[in-house]
């Protein structure tokens, strides 16, 4: 395995896979079918695994080196993606692009006075992502991460007989990276034979409650609450099914970590106002880049899940990916205003 503490010469996260633009849109109600509803504001903004997790680590002040790889269209979209990497420093020499399919989008619709939201994707360029595109011969980068398994058409299924991602992640090890992987929740039955063959080849992997149950069979809640045997369990069968270096297990309640040495590290989440919640989107990733912060700067486990949820209660505080993604130091008193919850006690934001 490779040593994430060991990589000479190397600094820096490289991130691929769905390269997303969100069009985020206000409406006054949702119309029934074949009836009018009104847009009363628009932003566009970041969306999918690396895409966000860049953005976050940049605001978040890393002190490493960023870059892109992935696959976006040669449109508007895909410029919108390129200039704000170069606004934020993320290096984009790696992310290709392609007149054959337009830059993956995602229409969110969003009722002002519920708030409830619904989606409508378009996956577009990510659907022809393939291991010729991730080059890794040039990169000085230290971590790949990889993001969604389940939502990259090509990459999920078979490449001459071999899984897509397992191909890339192969590269990025030969390269001297460490790698990570985050998946979608998705609700069918593909985890199995899309997320668990490539186990093997990552280093660090997150999931939340739902797909470490679809991954391993083993349920991490009894009835609405988190139950810590369970959780635990689920871990370590991940470990067992290949997992190099650690499971990061995540849900509203906190976090949960296991190591392949059998460590077990536990984190409640912050304890976030019901006023200051204006979204969910991107909190999972958010997380994520907290937790790739710690890990490429050699912190211990404790310190990586503080400050993922941290960053994913931050999040919270914007109905975009990343709009409300503060500084370390703005991170860090977050948590001192609003502490810690106890993630097996009854959970509802205050």
């Amino acid at each position: 395995m490779t040593d994430p503490h060991d990589t000479a010469g190397r600094s820096g996260v490289i991130a691929g896979g769905n390269w997303i633009v969100d069009h985020v849109k206000i409406i006054d109600a949702w119309p029934q079918q074949d009836t009018l509803a009104n847009i009363l504001s628009q932003t566009d903004a970041n969306g999918g695994s690396p895409y966000n997790i860049l953005v976050d680590l940049a605001k978040m002040g890393a002190d490493f080196p960023l870059e892109a790889v992935g696959l976006v269209g040669d449109d508007a979209d895909g410029r919108l993606i390129r200039a704000e990497c170069s606004a934020l420093g993320i290096k984009t020499d790696a992310l290709q692009s392609t007149r054959k399919a337009a830059t993956s989008y995602t229409d969110v619709m969003s009722v002002q006075s519920t708030g409830r939201r619904s989606f409508f994707h378009q996956r577009g360029a990510n659907a022809l992502l393939g291991p010729e595109h991730f080059d890794f011969a040039t990169t000085r980068a230290k971590h790949f991460h990889l993001g969604y398994a389940l939502l990259l058409d090509r990459l999920d299924g078979l490449i001459d007989g071999v899984p897509g991602m397992q191909l890339v992640f192969a590269a990025a090890h030969a390269a001297g990276l460490t790698t990570s992987l985050d998946c979608v929740s998705e609700s069918g039955d593909r985890f199995a034979s899309v997320v668990t063959p490539v186990l093997p080849q990552v280093d660090v992997f997150f999931a939340n409650d739902f797909e470490a149950d679809k991954i391993t069979g083993i349920a991490v809640r009894k009835g609405d609450r988190l139950d810590r045997a369970g959780t635990e369990a689920a871990a370590r069968r991940l470990i067992e099914l290949g997992v190099r270096a650690w499971v990061v297990l995540h849900f509203p309640e906190g976090s949960c970590a296991c190591s392949r040495q059998g460590e077990i590290v536990w984190q409640g989440s912050l304890q976030v106002p019901r006023s200051a919640i204006r979204g969910a989107a991107g909190a999972g990733d958010a997380f994520a880049a907290g937790v790739l912060l710690g890990w490429h700067n050699g912190h211990d486990f404790l310190w990586n899940l503080k400050l993922g949820v941290g960053a994913a209660a931050a999040c919270l505080r914007d109905p975009t990916c990343s709009g409300s993604i503060p500084s370390l130091a703005e991170v860090d008193a977050l948590a001192r205003e609003w502490g810690y919850r106890d993630p097996f006690a009854d959970f509802a934001p205050q």
